[in-house]
């Protein structure tokens, strides 16, 4: 006979890597897949810019 408790571990793992693909499926529906590489600077530098451009007179 086999142990319940053997066959968890690999019954989590397929329910997790169902619920990952259910998910997945639903952000490509919805459009919440974003690209690979990123279109914007890093938010560091644009951050630094953006500080720069908008620095008031008396701090220069």
């Amino acid at each position: 006979m086999t142990d319940p408790a053997d066959d968890a571990p690999a019954s989590a793992a397929s329910a997790a890597a169902a619920e990952a693909a259910r998910r997945r499926r639903l952000a490509e529906v919805f459009g919440e897949v974003l690209p690979e590489s990123p279109d914007e600077p890093t938010t560091a530098a644009r951050d630094e810019e953006w500080y720069r451009e908008n620095r008031p007179p008396h701090h220069e």
